[in-house]
């Protein structure tokens, strides 16, 4: 919500108490993306808990009209960000993803931390939820077990971790990006995730590509770089996504 203050207007969310943590992790995230100086990120104002309630206080951004540079102006900026690398996947914390715990332990190799921090955490999530039928459950194993086969390895770039079209936004002050779910890892994710949800003008990839070019290989992978967000998906909101995931296994195992 929209919060007017004499310090000036500010937007604040409010959660419940036990959810506080989620908003401190989200703080060090949208600090980590501001740092870049890449793209236009709110300013963390504060974060705690009030009257048994969490907290989050950010700098306003006043939407502004797309005009004819925004997309090319998120794509420059996204491919900026994800030049800034890390010696290591993951994070020195664990996150959120909407409001799956994300975890980011850092691992030397991408394919490994694919296998263990993302896709074989939301499968024993989906599995205890009740969502996948154990008669999949091996295929999806199969799966997890050609990874390095089937996709390169890669270099640990700062991604957003969340990026579809509800979390960016033409801003008087820029491109604009919020609501990450920050680690670094292989920037295709990103990409895909733009992809997967739609919404994003062919200029956001011409410019993306004219500072830092995907490979070749992108477009034949690109669906197991969807793989996660469909996970997270299923286990946010139910077995409307289990056939995207099924196709996707079963094509590349």
């Amino acid at each position: 919500m929209n919060v007017f203050t004499r310090e000036g207007r500010f937007f604040v969310k409010l959660n419940d108490a036990s959810l506080a943590d989620m908003f401190e992790k989200e703080a060090l995230g949208l600090v980590l993306l501001s740092n870049t100086n890449t793209l236009k990120v709110p300013r963390v104002i504060g974060s705690g808990l009030l009257e048994g309630s969490a907290f989050i206080v950010l700098e306003y951004l006043e939407q502004a009209p797309a005009g004819k540079t925004y997309w090319r102006q998120l794509g420059a900026g996204l491919a900026e960000l994800h030049k800034k690398t890390s010696s290591h996947f993951g994070l020195e914390h664990d996150n959120y993803i909407g409001s799956l715990i994300q975890q980011n332990k850092p691992t030397g190799t991408w394919h490994h931390f694919l296998i263990e921090s993302r896709l074989n955490a939301q499968l024993n999530m989906a599995i205890n939820n009740g969502l996948l039928d154990s008669s999949f459950v091996p295929d999806f194993e199969k799966f997890l077990s050609r990874i390095s086969a089937i996709l390169p390895e890669a270099q640990p770039s700062l991604l957003h971790g969340d990026l579809w079209n509800g979390n960016v936004m033409p801003s008087s002050s820029g491109a604009a990006v919020f609501d990450p779910a920050v680690y670094y890892g292989a920037r295709e994710m990103d990409i895909a995730m733009t992809t997967l949800f739609g919404g994003f003008d062919e200029a956001f990839y011409v410019a993306y590509n004219d500072v830092n070019p995907l490979p070749e290989a992108y477009d034949e992978l690109e669906e197991v770089y969807q793989l996660y967000p469909l996970m997270v998906h299923l286990n946010l909101f139910g077995r409307s996504y289990l056939e995207a995931v099924k196709r996707i296994v079963r094509r590349f195992i």
